[in-house]
């Protein structure tokens, strides 16, 4: 075997998904405790101390205590190079999320055991679902009150559409919560209550046939409710197959406790065997191995001013086959020549440091002079391989954005410009007003507070935002359309895009039909064309 293929063999490349505050975050850092990245996990939330997740980099993410933007965190353990992409779980950033799965060979779906499945779970793993990638299900906060097993097991069958296969049972929940019962080994895996933060505590494995040692343990009751579960476990539930998790058809579930760091290693264990290294790449229609391939990858997120003190842009990068070499000139598909990658690094979140190769299944990122978009395709020179588009969708809440000092109108534009280039927000344009006053989209609304707050902390622009009651989307097809021309209802409004095509918004859906009646021969499309 070449060092070429052992290398990109080791490589585990998976995003964790979750709803808000099921614990994602909490269980991204046991991770990284394991591999020895971090010595004392930060508290998500706790005020009493100043510590703050490593995954959460952005000041508001540091203040407010939640994700909003995906971070890239790489470790060693157990011989593999894992590459987590930690997505933010609340819905207003979603896609981020939809972007950066698109990065990732399998998903880890973190479920809150008192709520199971929750809207936000569905929507992710729908995307999941679409891209046929492995989903591994981890069900946390086990030291607390739980739902009942069996019912969180169905709802995850019934509500996903995905089978499940238990790995591992918990005995009880909450202060009565025991530990649990590995169906491979037929050990209980004893809980013991680790220190906050600290790597792992001690685990005690007893043989369930070893019915004086079990009995002791969990007590007589609970030794028979365990039993009689698992008997039912063995009846009803489907049996582990390899292929069908390969396939994203079969979901392998865990449960433990992210907080009390009980069984984040044994699920990381099972996880790393479970998970397959990097997968290939299909190329309009060609596929693209991992080996076999010289070097290509595809932007899947850009970020500006990850470093303050040199306020640069970063374009993420998941490297899809061949090696990486620092200093090597790759082709840019749509930019239609040859470019060298300069300052390639790997990130823990904000930290990050130079890399001199890194191979199919990484992701890198290379300093961005303005010439990257999310989707573009990289390869070998006098190759034109091109992977299939990042998905994106039509903004439902718009604002009306001018900045407060006109005399910042040159900070005002570098900054909404570059933040809409990381392709969180949507930027238009009334004929009338060039850049002086613009129209925002979103998709979800709190991306309205992290744009007032990073115009004002990374580009020092006050801005003013005022809410419109637009809800609904259409670009016009024909992009030599006058808009002078085109006919509307009192609720609508015309406007144009970054790349100057037309568009109108519409505040009530039946306006949609009634312009179109007024236009005869124009074609609307709710998404635009990359």
């Amino acid at each position: 075997m070449s060092d070429l293929t052992k290398e990109i063999n080791k490589r585990r490349t998976f995003a964790i998904i979750s709803h808000p505050d099921a614990g994602k975050t909490t269980l991204t850092e046991k991770f990284l405790l394991y591999g020895g990245q971090i010595n004392l996990a930060g508290s998500v939330k706790g005020k009493a101390t100043a510590r703050h997740a490593v995954s959460d980099w952005m000041d508001i993410e540091k203040e407010r205590g939640i994700s909003v933007t995906s971070s890239v965190l790489q470790f060693e353990y157990e011989n593999c190079c894992i590459n987590i992409l930690d997505t933010p779980g609340h819905q207003d950033f979603s896609e981020d999320t939809y972007r950066t799965l698109m990065a990732a060979d399998s998903a880890v779906m973190v479920i809150d055991a008192a709520k199971g499945v929750e809207p936000q779970t569905r929507k992710l793993f729908k995307v999941c679902g679409r891209r046929g990638i492995p989903i591994f299900t981890f069900i946390n906060k086990m030291d607390r009150d739980a739902r009942d097993s069996f019912e969180l097991v169905d709802e995850i069958e019934k509500e996903l559409g995905i089978a499940v296969c238990p790995v591992n049972w918990p005995i009880g929940s909450g202060k009565a919560f025991k530990g649990v019962y590995d169906r491979r080994s037929k050990e209980i895996v004893a809980f013991s209550d680790t220190e906050k933060g600290t790597k792992e505590g001690r685990e005690r494995h007893i043989a369930l046939d070893d019915e004086k040692a079990s009995t002791d343990y969990i007590g007589e009751d609970a030794r028979e409710l365990l039993l009689s579960e698992i008997e039912l476990l063995d009846g009803a539930s489907p049996e582990f197959d390899q292929a069908e998790v390969d396939h994203g058809q079969l979901s392998p579930v865990f449960f433990g406790s992210a907080l009390t760091n009980f069984g984040v290693g044994m699920f990381l264990h099972d996880f790393l065997k479970m998970t397959s290294p990097p997968l290939p790449r299909l190329s309009e229609g060609n596929v693209v191995d991992p080996v076999k391939e010289g070097f290509s990858a595809f932007v899947f997120k850009i970020q500006a001013n990850m470093n303050k003190a040199h306020r640069d842009r970063v374009a993420f990068m998941r490297i899809c086959s061949g090696k990486f070499t620092a200093g090597m000139d790759v082709y840019h598909v749509q930019g239609g020549k040859n470019v060298r990658l300069m300052q390639p690094q790997q990130m823990m979140a904000d930290d990050r440091h130079v890399v001199d190769e890194a191979y199919a299944g990484d992701i890198i990122g290379v300093f961005d002079p303005g010439i990257f978009s999310i989707g573009d395709t990289l390869c070998m020179p006098g190759r034109k391989l091109h992977f299939a588009g990042i998905p994106t969708f039509a903004p439902e809440h718009f604002a009306r954005v001018r900045q407060v000092d006109t005399m910042k109108r040159k900070q005002f534009v570098k900054g909404i410009m570059q933040i809409a280039q990381e392709g969180a927000i949507q930027i238009f344009q009334e004929d009338n007003y060039g850049m002086e006053e613009v129209v925002v989209g979103v998709v979800g609304v709190l991306q309205f507070e992290v744009l007032q707050y990073r115009l004002k902390n990374e580009y020092s622009v006050e801005i003013i935002l005022e809410k419109l009651p637009y809800e609904h989307i259409r670009w016009i097809k024909d992009r030599d359309t006058d808009l002078d021309r085109v006919t509307g209802t009192s609720d609508m409004k015309k406007l144009r895009d970054l790349k100057g095509r037309p568009l109108l918004l519409f505040v009530n859906q039946w306006s949609i039909g009634m312009t179109l009646d007024r236009n005869e021969g124009m074609e609307l499309e709710e998404y635009s064309d990359n």
